[in-house]
């Protein structure tokens, strides 16, 4: 499912903005060595960060995930796994479940489906990045973190096209620079930042809407 579609679908509607922040919404990705970066970013977050985060690991489908349950215990941040028809609200994170693609509707609800996989894997970056920009457009920020791969790519030129902003981790941090390097060879890379600058950034970011 491309950008189009989404688009398609939510072109009359426009999610509702959280009041106090400049970007509603991060989407984050990861995949292999992505557990030990997300809890990193997730735990360096206040508890009263003001927009609303998502979340895809590429998880072996087979087992129930822990992920939530781990990186709660990380973080002062609301840790969730994603359910359909959850509304998203500030200083929360959502987790796919495994095997299943998590999308975010322009109502400011989640979706979770079991569509075919996109590059091999389900859940999808891509997919997610997608829906987000669909939804969310300028005040969407994508952040690709270490995994193998190229999931992620062509969801963060959905979010550059639609004005969001794109973070990668960067190559020296990254126990694996698939993903992060596939989003900087689409040339709509933001900010290309070691692990431990992430969490400031978007801070920064969704705080006052400059990292200047």
């Amino acid at each position: 499912m491309g950008e189009d579609n989404f688009s398609a679908r939510n072109e009359s509607h426009s999610s509702p903005a959280f009041s106090n922040g400049a970007f509603d919404i991060v989407a984050l990705a990861a995949s292999a060595g992505g557990l030990r970066a997300l809890s990193q970013v997730l735990a360096a977050l206040p508890a009263d960060f003001p927009a609303a985060i998502v979340v895809v690991q590429h998880l072996d489908p087979r087992h129930r995930s822990l992920m939530a349950d781990i990186l709660s215990r990380r973080t002062s941040l609301q840790v969730k796994e994603a359910k359909e028809g959850t509304r998203l609200s500030p200083g929360s994170a959502y987790i796919a479940p495994p095997n299943r693609h998590l999308l975010v509707n322009s109502d400011s609800t989640l979706s979770l489906s079991q569509s075919e996989l996109v590059h091999f894997v389900r859940p999808s970056a891509d997919l997610l990045f997608e829906s987000v920009a669909a939804s969310y457009k300028d005040r969407s920020i994508a952040v690709v973190l270490s995994g193998t791969g190229s999931d992620g790519s062509m969801g963060v030129k959905a979010i550059k096209k639609m004005g969001g902003t794109v973070i990668v981790q960067d190559e020296k941090t990254a126990e694996f620079f698939g993903m992060p390097g596939a989003a900087v060879q689409t040339g709509s890379v933001d900010f290309i930042l070691p692990l431990d600058e992430i969490p400031s950034a978007l801070v920064t970011l969704v705080t006052t809407g400059d990292v200047t």
